[in-house]
């Protein structure tokens, strides 16, 4: 523990966008940084502290003259202020926002308590009233890539081609949206069919039950698939020529910029982050989050021309390469703790 010199907790045991970043981000850190994860969730390939070590972090590391703590959410936050001011612990806080709503006064007291404060887009910037730096999330180009000859479009639906929708299931993602779009499309464009994959909680399960009993009301329960949580979601936006991304508010939302890393074509909400990743015209499209129509009307031409989809896509995957990899995430986070390893602890 001497050694360690930045901790990335992660408070919450189930399955969140939060805990996808902390998966994917610290092995990249890890080569820069001697870096640990405390908390529930996490594989066991990340590197681990445990709870009976956290007295530890009540000494000076031996190479700075604190610790970073990178803190996620409130209770991480919460968790690093204790430590630091209540037991003295050497340390520097670090919070990262990804809202993209106006923070309330609780959380505005936690951050205004933070060392440095790190926003993952202009968007979720905006609602900050303190400085801070703007650090884009980034995408493993090594897990989502482009597909092998063939991989594209298979699977056991009807057709030749797919059009995806991945994440959770439920209301604010706009998986209605995505299925009601669907159930309009599909009917005049038999060579599509339409795969949902991700968790629906037991509080979304009748979301997801409705929805099914929808698609069968359509008849096109053969072509339009709830898969559920699958293990390796990388592989299936290999195989989507087109992802719709139709949530009604988000975080940051990294699922356009994996489907994006996958070479499929992107129509998104302007939700979160979304509307700062596609390009319209050149990436996919981008409509007014909440509006069926203008979804339907935006995903339209794609099913009309699969070859859009190609060139929309391969564009999208230049542009995750140019300004989206992991590295260039994790090289702005180090900016960051660089700077305040540099002020040395108060």
């Amino acid at each position: 523990m001497g050694a360690v010199e930045v901790v990335a907790p992660n408070f919450k045991k189930r399955l969140s966008g939060v805990t996808s970043t902390i998966v994917q981000l610290v092995p990249v850190q890890a080569r820069d940084y001697r870096i640990v994860t405390l908390g529930p969730g996490l594989p066991d390939s990340l590197p681990h502290m445990r709870w009976w070590q956290v007295p530890a972090l009540l000494l000076k590391p031996r190479r700075r003259l604190a610790r970073i703590w990178h803190a996620r959410r409130n209770i991480e936050m919460v968790g690093g202020l204790v430590l630091k001011h209540l037991f003295r612990a050497p340390l520097k806080l670090v919070f990262t926002s990804a809202a993209q709503r106006a923070h309330k006064p609780f959380t505005k007291w936690l951050i205004r308590r933070m060392d440095a404060v790190i926003a993952t887009s202009a968007r979720s910037g905006s609602y900050l009233e303190v400085p801070h730096d703007v650090v884009m999330h980034g995408v493993d180009l090594a897990v989502f890539h482009p597909p092998a000859e063939g991989e594209r479009g298979v699977s056991d639906l009807p057709g030749r081609y797919l059009v995806g929708c991945f994440g959770r299931v439920r209301h604010s993602k706009g998986t209605d949206l995505f299925v009601d779009a669907m159930i309009a499309l599909l009917p005049s464009h038999p060579e599509w069919s339409a795969l949902i994959t991700g968790r629906a909680t037991a509080e979304h399960q009748s979301f997801q039950n409705e929805l099914e009993q929808r698609i069968a009301k359509a008849g096109l329960s053969d072509r339009i698939r709830f898969l559920g949580e699958v293990p390796e979601v990388a592989s299936w936006y290999r195989r989507v020529h087109l992802y719709v991304a139709p949530s009604r508010n988000e975080g940051f939302g990294l699922t356009p910029l994996e489907a994006m890393a996958s070479g499929a074509a992107v129509v998104a909400t302007d939700a979160g982050s979304y509307a700062e990743l596609v390009v319209p015209g050149e990436t996919g499209a981008v409509v007014s989050a909440g509006e069926e129509r203008v979804l339907i009307d935006a995903i339209r031409p794609y099913l009309n021309d699969p070859e859009l989809c190609e060139r929309h896509g391969q564009a999208g995957l230049a542009v995750v390469r140019e300004r989206f990899p992991l590295d260039s995430e994790a090289a702005g986070v180090a900016r960051v703790y660089e700077r305040l390893f540099r002020d040395g602890a108060r």
